[in-house]
C-alpha cells in the first residue's frame, strides 16, 4: 500500500501554471512564499523554505511561519543573477508541541513528572544529533530537565526560548513531509525591471544628406541620448543588407539604385547575422560605439532578427534551411496580402534543424563576444516556441546577465506563452491604449495580476512601424502625455528616435510614419524648435531619483473626477518613497478635476496638514485637504508630485 505524507502541502504561492515555467525577479530582491500546511490533530508543526541557486548541490533553508487558517508564508533573500530551485517542508514540532502542552499542564496545577522525562529524553536525542556548544548546551538542558529540581523549577527551564531556538536547529523532524514539486524562479540583473530607451537607426544619426551615418556618428549622438536621461540605445539590424528585391522609399516594390533597403532584410555578399553593414563601419568601430555608450552609463541592445535576404550566405550554404516550393525555388516572406520579397523566413521543422538551432544560437553568442548583454527579439511569435525556451535556457544558462526583449505585438496568449518561456520583457498593447478605462484596465492587468509574476511589460510610445491617431493627430501635447504615461505607469518604457521631435505625420491609410526610415536614410536636426528633449529628459530624472518609480508590481489608480484625468501613484513596500501622477489625455484642451488623494495610504490623517511639491516643474503647491483640484493644459498636461506631512 502506498504511504502518504502525514502533512499535506498544497495551494504554493508564487507558482506559474502549476512549476511548469519560472516566474522572475531582480537581484536583491526577497522572494516571499506562501502555502497552506495541513495537519490532523493538534499537534504544532514546523515549516521552512528549502532553496539554492544554480549549480550548488546543498539546499539553504529559510523558516516559514504560520499566517492564519493554515496559511504559512516566508521568504528568501535573491542575491545572485542565476536561477533559484525551491520548495516547501513542513513536519511534526514534537518539542514544540510538548512545551505548549506542558505549559497546559502547569496552569490546570497537575503532575507533570512524567511529562518532564518525556522532554529529557527529546532533548537528548537532539544532542546525540548536534555538534560543539550546542551539543553542551542541551546535554546540560537534558539533564536539568530529568535532574533533581523542584518540577516547578523544571518546567520554568523547559520553556526557555534558547532551548527552544536551539531545539529548532537539532530536533528530529517528525513527519517529514516535502511539497511534490520544485519550482524556480529566474534572478535577473536590476536593469530587466528598470530602464529607459532610446531606439536608433545608425545610418540615420550622420550630417550629410542621402550618406549613411557611422558608428562614430553614432558615438557623437550618445551625449544627446545621456543628457535625455536614456539607460539603454537600441539598434535596429546592423547587418549587411540584400540587394535582390530591395524596398524603396515608403515600402515601393522597387528601389532606386541609391535606396539603402530595409535593415531586416539581412544578408549579402559582404556576410550575414555576424557582420556589419560596412556602410556603418568595422567590427571594431562598433566595438568602440559599446564602450563608448558604457562610458556614459548606458548600455547597447542589438536586434535579433530570424530572417534572411535572398542574398544571405545561409541560402547558398544551406538552402535546405529554407521553404522549397515545387519549382525547387524559396518561399519569401508573406503575411496575406502583405508579401515581403526581399526577405526568406527560415524552415524550423526543416530535418536539419539540430544544425540551424545551434547556428542561430551562435549569432547571440557572437554578438555577446562583442560587448552586446540586450536582444530586443524581432517578431518572436512568428518563430517555435520550444526553439526559444531552448535558446534563452541556454544563454541563461552561460550568461545569466542576457536581456530577452519580446517584440510580438500579437495574440495576447502567444504574448504571455513567450514571456513564460523565458522573454526577460515584453512589448505591450500601451501603444493602443488611450482613454482611460483602457489604460487602467490594462496596466491593472499587467502590473496586479498574476501576469506580474512572468510578464515585465515594456511600453514603446512608438516604433518605426506603429503611429497612432493619439500621435498623428494630437500634436506636441500628445507626445509629452503619452511619453509622461510611459515613463510613469511602467519601469520599463522607450521611445523611438524622432519622438523626441514630435514628429507625428504618417503614411495616408496607415499607423506607420511616412517617408519611413526604414526604407531611407534620414538626417534630422536633433535641436529643432519645438522639440521636448528638456520635458523627456526632466521625466528620467525623476525616474532615476524615486525608486517608487524604478519597481513594477507597485501601480495603483485612484479616482479623479474628470473622465479625460488619469490619476494613479506608486509607493516602495517600506512606505519611504511615494509619487504621485495626474495626467491629461486630452491633448487639445485644459482639462481641471478634483483628485481624491490617498492620504490613508501615505500615512497621513484626513484633517492633518501636507507639503505636496511639483516633480516636473520644481515648485511647492498650495494645496489643502484630501481633493485637491488640479489644471492640466496641452503645454503642461501631466504633474507628478509628492506628499509629505509638514514637519
Amino acid at each position: 500500500m502506498k504511504e502518504w505524507p502525514r502533512i499535506l502541502i498544497e495551494a504554493v504561492y508564487p507558482k506559474l501554471d502549476d512549476g511548469r515555467y519560472p516566474i522572475k525577479r531582480e537581484v536583491g530582491d526577497t522572494l516571499e512564499v506562501w502555502a497552506d500546511i495541513i495537519r490532523d490533530g493538534h499537534d504544532v508543526l514546523a515549516a521552512a523554505i528549502k532553496y539554492r541557486p544554480r549549480g550548488e548541490a546543498e539546499w539553504r533553508e529559510a523558516p516559514m511561519r504560520h499566517f492564519d487558517n493554515d496559511r504559512w508564508t516566508g521568504a528568501f533573500p535573491l542575491e545572485a543573477n542565476t536561477r533559484y530551485t525551491y520548495t516547501i517542508e513542513a513536519w511534526t514540532d514534537a518539542f514544540a508541541s510538548w512545551q505548549r502542552d506542558l505549559d497546559k499542564r502547569v496552569t490546570a496545577g497537575q503532575d507533570v513528572a512524567s511529562e518532564l522525562e518525556e522532554g529529557a529524553a527529546l532533548v537528548r536525542r537532539a544532542a546525540a544529533r548536534a555538534g560543539g556548544a550546542d551539543r553542551a548546551d542541551l546535554e546540560a538542558a537534558a539533564a536539568r530537565l530529568a535532574g533533581g529540581e523542584a518540577a516547578e523549577a523544571r518546567a520554568r527551564a523547559a520553556g526557555d526560548a534558547g532551548l527552544a531556538r536551539v531545539m529548532a536547529r537539532w530536533a528530529e523532524r517528525a513527519d517529514l513531509s516535502r511539497y511534490d514539486r520544485e519550482l524556480e524562479v529566474v534572478v535577473d540583473r536590476p536593469a530587466a525591471r528598470f530602464a529607459a530607451w532610446y531606439e536608433m537607426f545608425p545610418r540615420s544619426q550622420g550630417r550629410v544628406p542621402g550618406r549613411s551615418g557611422t558608428f562614430e556618428d553614432c558615438i557623437a549622438r550618445l551625449d544627446d541620448i545621456q543628457a535625455m536621461g536614456f539607460d539603454v540605445v537600441y539598434l535596429p539590424p546592423i547587418h549587411p543588407i540584400g540587394r535582390t528585391h530591395r524596398k524603396g522609399r515608403n515600402n515601393a516594390l522597387v528601389a532606386a539604385p541609391d535606396d539603402p533597403g530595409s535593415p531586416w532584410a539581412i544578408g549579402n555578399e559582404q556576410g550575414g547575422h555576424k557582420a556589419v553593414e560596412p556602410s556603418l563601419g568595422t567590427l571594431a568601430d562598433f566595438g568602440r560605439f559599446v564602450e563608448a555608450a558604457r562610458a556614459r552609463g548606458m548600455e547597447v541592445a542589438l536586434d535579433y532578427a530570424i530572417q534572411c535576404s535572398p542574398d544571405h550566405p545561409y541560402v547558398r550554404e544551406h538552402p535546405e534551411w529554407f521553404y522549397q516550393r515545387p519549382d525547387g525555388s524559396i518561399k519569401y516572406a508573406e503575411n496575406p496580402p502583405k508579401k515581403y520579397e526581399d526577405i526568406y523566413p527560415l524552415n524550423f521543422a526543416t530535418a536539419d534543424w539540430e544544425a540551424l538551432w545551434r547556428e542561430l544560437l551562435s549569432i547571440v553568442e557572437f554578438w555577446i563576444a562583442q560587448g552586446v548583454r540586450t536582444f530586443r527579439v524581432d517578431n518572436p511569435h512568428t518563430k517555435p516556441l520550444p526553439f526559444w525556451r531552448w535558446l534563452i535556457e541556454e544563454i541563461e544558462a552561460a550568461h545569466p546577465d542576457v536581456i530577452f526583449l519580446a517584440e510580438a505585438f500579437t495574440r495576447p496568449k502567444m504574448m504571455r506563452a513567450l514571456a513564460k518561456l523565458g522573454f526577460t520583457q515584453s512589448y505591450t498593447y500601451f501603444t493602443w491604449r488611450t482613454t482611460k478605462p483602457e489604460l487602467t484596465d490594462y496596466l491593472t492587468e499587467l502590473t496586479q495580476t498574476d501576469v506580474r509574476e512572468y510578464m515585465r511589460g515594456h511600453l514603446f510610445t512608438n516604433t518605426p512601424d506603429i503611429l497612432m491617431p493619439f500621435l498623428q493627430e494630437g500634436g506636441r501635447p500628445a507626445f509629452k502625455i503619452r511619453v509622461a504615461l510611459a515613463a510613469t505607469l511602467s519601469s520599463l518604457y522607450g521611445i523611438y528616435s524622432g519622438f523626441e521631435l514630435c514628429e507625428g505625420v504618417a503614411r495616408p491609410g496607415v499607423e506607420e510614419y511616412i517617408d519611413n526610415e526604414k526604407y531611407e536614410i534620414k538626417v534630422r536636426d536633433w535641436d529643432a524648435p519645438g522639440n521636448i528633449k528638456a520635458y523627456i529628459g526632466r521625466l528620467n530624472a525623476i525616474r532615476r531619483a524615486h525608486r517608487a518609480l524604478q519597481q513594477y508590481e507597485n501601480l495603483a489608480f485612484y479616482p479623479a473626477d474628470d473622465p479625460a484625468v488619469l490619476f494613479y501613484g506608486k509607493m516602495t513596500k517600506e512606505g519611504d518613497d511615494a509619487v504621485l501622477v495626474a495626467v491629461s489625455l486630452e491633448p487639445g484642451a485644459a482639462r481641471e478635476s478634483a483628485l481624491h488623494l490617498p492620504l490613508d495610504a501615505l500615512g497621513i490623517g484626513p484633517d492633518q496638514p501636507y507639503r505636496a511639491w511639483d516633480l516636473l516643474g520644481d515648485r511647492a503647491l498650495p494645496w489643502q485637504g484630501p481633493v485637491p483640484r488640479v489644471r492640466l493644459t496641452p503645454e503642461e498636461p501631466a504633474i507628478i508630485f509628492t506628499l509629505a506631512t509638514r514637519g
